[in-house]
Parts: structure tokens; C-alpha cells; sequence
């Protein structure tokens, strides 16, 4: 399996885990060899719920029972996709009422790039520097690191950048601008928050400009930060907001909501401004709903928090500098980079799974099921600050 695996499956590194997977379940992947292995990263903040959640798992089998794939996007009533978009504008502040169903992040964020444009008669999008949303065109137009842009140039013309957290730059934010584009917390730069009342000032520029405030809550969102959207701790709401993940607990899944009056232009003028084949697919509808029916029912969401705390107890080290983000969404950085990788890879030895950030070099990327047990946390960091402790 594993030389097919390099043999026919394409790569996205020279150096992949190449863990091979047997099954999961809970915080836990299980490997061919019989390994187990504690998951602190779900996918890379995908697999909300953990692995195999009998929630999901009984709400997909039931939809694969009644129909798969009937029609494009958009034309046919299909319930999963209707109770979802509806019980997440209940959710919602307005006027977040309208949900656009696509099947990825990256997608989601062409989506609200295109209804920027649109209902602004305006092109230019402002972007952070260091910034990630995507690796489709569109969306790597307004990625904020120019070296990993530079091979697949010409991007999206009239996308320029500004440094996230710096007041200055807001004023960049003119009656020319369609959208400022941020992620809530930076996830690739390191899980950076926002400071200073910083998103409540682009809001107020975004105000007075005309201009619209998208936000990127593909990380933060469902529940992560102890908050259903990571906006919801920064008293401001966005234009647009996109979101994909954790959405569904694991299947592929993306979207973009706004206001109704908003979502209304991508239908005519012209007709199917946006459209998608398998957007809105009912058994990946139905795994996001019971997603989102589980965030909204229980008090998981507000033991997120708690849960943090834990980590931040646990995760006292000399080597270690900071750790960064909010939630369930944490970065210990370390000393260097190079140590960061022998951590990652060590700890992966010794049956704990961390990742890498994009642009922070330095950090261990935690981002664990919602569900991680008090006791899971605890094995966990005991395996990271022995593996610094040898080092």
C-alpha cells in the first residue's frame, strides 16, 4: 500500500507521514500495524465531533438510505440542506440569513470574493499580509505570502495587502475597495489574534466606505474558539462570512452566508453568478446538521474553554516561548524550527499526532477534536514535554 501510495497518489510534499490508516475513533487513528495514535490536530480542524460520532455517523447512513446526488445546487428542495441552512441562521446574528452550500473552504472563499465584486460594482480586495484562504486561484489571489504566489502568477488582478493588527493600514480601506478579506485569527501565521479592538475599526472603516468585511472562518468556526464563530469574542459582524472543516465533522464540506439581499445577486444578472454541482449534497448536509445540532444542544462549546486552560497547565516548558490562539485552536511556539519539526516528529513515534502551521515555522499546530477528554489532554501534553524534555 505504501509504495502505490507514492506511486500513483499525488503529493503535496517531498516528505509526507505516510501513516497508513486502519481505522479511527474518538480522539484516537488507529494504524495497520495496530498502533494507536492520539490525535491532538482532527484532520487539521476538520473532524469537530472526533472520529466515527454516533451523531453523524446514524444521520449519514440514514440519508445514504434515501438518495445520494439527485440535482445541481440550488434546484431541488433537499431537507438536510434546508434544516441546516436554517438552524445556522438561527444561530446567526443578522443579517446572516442566507447560506450558500459548496463542498470547500477554498471554494466557499471564490464565492465570496465573486459576491463582493458583485454587489459593489467594485474590484479591489484587500487581503493581510501572511494571510491563508485557500490554494485555488481566486483564493491564493489573497494569500499574504508572496513566495509560495510567485510559480502560478498572474493571480486575481487589483488584490493588494495590509498588515493584520496594524491600525495605519485600515485608512488602505478606501471607496474604491469591494472587500478586506481577514481571517479572524490568522491560522498559517501562527493562531494570531486580533488586538486592539482591531476588527471593530475595519468594520467602522468598512462603514464608512461602503466597502464589505468578509471574514475567513474556516479554522475558528463551529465551536473552536468556545464560540460557535470565533467573530462572536470580538463584538463585530461580517458582510460575509465563510466557513468549511469543522462544518461537517470530517466529510468535505464549504459555505458562505450573508444577508438575503446580498446572496440574491449571484441568482440573475447574470443567472447562476455562482453555481456548483455537488454544493449542498445531502449526506455531507446531514452530517453538517447533526454537527451543528450537537454544538447547539450540549454544552460542548462552553467546555472549550475549560479545556484550554488545561493545555495552557500542562504546557509549562522552558523551550517552550508562548502559546498563542484561543480555544481549541492553540500554537505553542517554540525556540526554533528546527525543533518544532524533531517535536512534531517525535511525538508522532510515540503515538501523539501534532502538525505544522504554514507560515510559523516554530509552532505545533494543536487543534484537537472538541471532544478530547480532560484525560486525553493530560497523555497528550505529558508525551510533548517529555519528547522536550530529551531533546
Amino acid at each position: 500500500m505504501k509504495q502505490d501510495f507514492f506511486k500513483y497518489q499525488a503529493q503535496t510534499t517531498p516528505h509526507p507521514l505516510a501513516v497508513e490508516i486502519s481505522h479511527a475513533s474518538g480522539s484516537y487513528i488507529y494504524d495497520s500495524q495496530g498502533n494507536k495514535h492520539l490525535d491532538f490536530v482532527a484532520g487539521v480542524s476538520a473532524s469537530t465531533l472526533g472520529h466515527g460520532h454516533p451523531r453523524v455517523i446514524n444521520a449519514i447512513k440514514k440519508q445514504l438510505d434515501d438518495y445520494l446526488h439527485v440535482m445541481v445546487y440550488g434546484e431541488y428542495i433537499q431537507k438536510p440542506s434546508v434544516l441546516f441552512t436554517k438552524l445556522l441562521a438561527e444561530n446567526l446574528p443578522d443579517p446572516l440569513n442566507t447560506t450558500y452550500l459548496v463542498n470547500s473552504g477554498t471554494e466557499a472563499i471564490e464565492g465570496a470574493l465573486k459576491l463582493a465584486r458583485r454587489a459593489t460594482g467594485r474590484t479591489e480586495i484587500l487581503y493581510a499580509h501572511q494571510a491563508y484562504h485557500g490554494n485555488t486561484m481566486g483564493s491564493m489571489s489573497v494569500m499574504g505570502f508572496e513566495a509560495r504566489k510567485k510559480p502560478f502568477q498572474p493571480l486575481v488582478p487589483d488584490c493588494h495587502p495590509i498588515r493584520f493588527n496594524n491600525l495605519s493600514d485600515i485608512d488602505k480601506i478606501t471607496e474604491k475597495t469591494a472587500a478586506i478579506i481577514l481571517e479572524t485569527i490568522q491560522g498559517g501565521a501562527g493562531f494570531i489574534e486580533p488586538e486592539h479592538d482591531y476588527l471593530k475599526k475595519v468594520r467602522e472603516r468598512c462603514n464608512n466606505t461602503g466597502t464589505l468585511l468578509i471574514l475567513d472562518e474556516i479554522q475558528p468556526g463551529f465551536g473552536r474558539t468556545g464560540k460557535l464563530f470565533g467573530f462572536q469574542n470580538y463584538d463585530v459582524v461580517p458582510d460575509i462570512l465563510v466557513m468549511g472543516k469543522g462544518m461537517a465533522s470530517g466529510m468535505p464540506v464549504g459555505a458562505f452566508t450573508a444577508s438575503a439581499a446580498h446572496m440574491d445577486l449571484l441568482k440573475d444578472n447574470p443567472k447562476m453568478g455562482h453555481i456548483t454541482t455537488f454544493g449542498g449534497n445531502a449526506v455531507i448536509a446531514a452530517a453538517s446538521l447533526a454537527t451543528l445540532q450537537e454544538l447547539t444542544e450540549t454544552n460542548l462549546m462552553m467546555q472549550v474553554l475549560e479545556k484550554e486552560k488545561l493545555f495552557r497547565k500542562y504546557l509549562q516548558h522552558p523551550k517552550i516561548v508562548e502559546i498563542r490562539g484561543r480555544g481549541l485552536m492553540l500554537a505553542p511556539i517554540l525556540e526554533s524550527e528546527a525543533l518544532a519539526n524533531k517535536v512534531i516528529l517525535e511525538c508522532k513515534n510515540r503515538g501523539l499526532i501534532l502538525f505544522w502551521l504554514l507560515f510559523e515555522t516554530r509552532a505545533l499546530r494543536i487543534t484537537p477534536p472538541l471532544t478530547i477528554s480532560p484525560e486525553e489532554i493530560k497523555e497528550g501534553c505529558e508525551i510533548i514535554l517529555n519528547v522536550l524534555d530529551g531533546i
